[in-house]
């Protein structure tokens, strides 16, 4: 389990209000969390809404939010608002990722903001970047299908949105780096940057090689599952047990698979001495392989795979994840608490910092766990709070 108790994270002494909600804006959140800034995760009282879902939705609060604290906050209530106005001068990074207009509306949008405070980074998550369609609504799988990502996964004329939400993940990553980089700029200027990230606009830098492609050819890319692949060898192979995708990319590869599998016949052949030649002669040779590679378990596949250094793996679900070696010893999992009961190891951020040990401060917070001390630290009394509670301007955590 990693812990980060201990150590100077490196961005130690930021303040950030993350408005976020669902996974766009909270990833952004978790990034600046896990990497040591303090984030303070303001929600409605009673709680953000995917605290209550279910279906794929269950599990995205306590995935997206540990390392965080809980305001909970109407903003709706001018008494709310001025809560919140009362905590910006001390803060460094809002990040919100409502429909747009909504801050504007709620008099927290960027030109008031950063009249109260003029260091502020401001980072506003959206569908789309400014343009036609800024004001249009979006999600992730509807951005999957307008930028051509769906339509890429599934097989031809079955566009599948891919199997996790990474879109929304992605665009809150690039959000957390536009703040890093406005953050690095006003060390310079001492002023503060309206910064933006968009669903459509990720998509469509995830698809700008399928671009590449027609720009060069001038043929429509085909879907994933309907490519010619560029090497020879880049199957999922069924052994005796279980598939196991194995990938041969370059000569010095098909040698050492064709030694760890004892196809000297295959390595001898001229016909199949080059990268171009193998995918000319595929027809001929996936049988041949896909009838070795059968006779033998996905364990010893792997294992001959791993010893001649020949990219392979299993085709693993999600949950075999947990038990996974190389992430449970290599310090890229900790234990999440998810609810009340349930406890799992979850991955971290997918970096390593020297002498900087990223994982759980702080479990995901209960709704407003922190709304009396943060209120308390902005000169309320007891007194205030609990009026404020009792008028539903607050939440506090049962």
């Amino acid at each position: 389990m990693a812990d980060a108790s201990t150590g100077e994270l490196p961005l130690s002494g930021l303040r950030v209000l993350d408005f976020g909600h669902t996974v766009m804006g909270p990833t952004c959140g978790l990034v600046l969390a896990d990497l040591g800034a303090e984030v303070i995760r303001v929600e409605p009282p009673g709680g953000d809404r995917t605290r209550r879902m279910f279906g794929f939705a269950r599990g995205f609060f306590a995935t997206f939010n540990r390392n965080k604290r809980s305001l909970c906050v109407d903003l709706k209530h001018p008494e709310g608002r001025a809560i919140v106005e009362r905590m910006l001068p001390a803060t460094d990074v809002l990040i919100e990722n409502f429909a747009a207009g909504a801050m504007e509306r709620l008099g927290l949008g960027w030109e008031r903001v950063r009249e109260i405070n003029p260091r502020l980074i401001y980072c506003a998550l959206k569908g789309y970047l400014p343009g036609p369609y800024e004001h249009l609504p979006s999600l992730d799988e509807v951005a999957q299908m307008q930028g051509g990502l769906a339509y890429m996964t599934g097989p031809p004329g079955q566009p599948l949105r891919a199997g996790s939400s990474v879109v929304d993940i992605l665009g809150g990553v690039f959000g957390a780096v536009a703040i890093l980089a406005a953050l690095r700029e006003r060390e310079r200027t001492g002023r503060g940057r309206l910064v933006r990230s968009a669903l459509f606009e990720s998509v469509a830098f995830l698809v700008a090689q399928h671009m590449a492609f027609t720009a060069l050819t001038g043929q429509p890319v085909p879907p994933m599952p309907a490519r010619q692949s560029a090497w020879s060898v880049y199957n999922v192979f069924e052994t005796a047990d279980a598939p196991v995708f194995v990938a041969v990319t370059s000569d010095a590869h098909w040698r050492r698979f064709c030694e760890a599998f004892r196809l000297d016949d295959l390595l001898a052949d001229p016909r199949l001495a080059t990268n171009d030649r193998r995918i000319a002669e595929r027809e001929r040779l996936m049988p041949r392989l896909r009838a070795e590679l059968a006779k033998l378990p996905a364990r010893e596949v792997i294992a001959r795979c791993n010893a001649a250094l020949v990219p392979a793996a299993p085709v693993n679900r999600p949950q075999d994840l947990f038990d996974d070696p190389h992430l449970r010893a290599g310090g890229a999992m900790a234990e999440v608490a998810l609810s009340e009961t349930v406890k799992a190891f979850l991955p971290l951020l997918p970096i390593a910092i020297e002498g900087a040990p990223l994982g759980v401060r702080r479990q995901p917070p209960r709704a407003g766990e922190a709304t009396r001390e943060i209120l308390a630290a902005l000169g309320y009394d007891a007194a205030a709070i609990e009026a404020l509670a009792a008028r539903g301007v607050i939440g506090l955590a049962e």
